[in-house]
């Protein structure tokens, strides 16, 4: 996939979303994840993540905010 070479994942409900290095730190610096790495919280998570990452998982964006389109 074209830009994602360096980005880490995390699992989400519907799959697992690819941050750059500095959401994945703050992620777990705001203890946005468990143990096995999943994210319960999305909204936090929306929040959380840089503009780059959200248009990077965009349809999992969607999906998860219950985008009609």
């Amino acid at each position: 996939m074209a830009g994602s070479t360096g980005r880490k994942t995390v699992s989400v409900s519907r799959g697992l979303m690819m941050l750059c290095d500095i959401c994945y730190e703050q992620v777990f610096a705001e203890n946005l994840v468990d143990q096995r790495n999943f994210v319960s919280d999305h909204e936090a998570l929306f929040d959380t993540i840089c503009m780059g990452c959200t248009d990077i998982n965009r349809p999992l964006v969607d999906d998860m905010l219950g985008s009609s389109e």
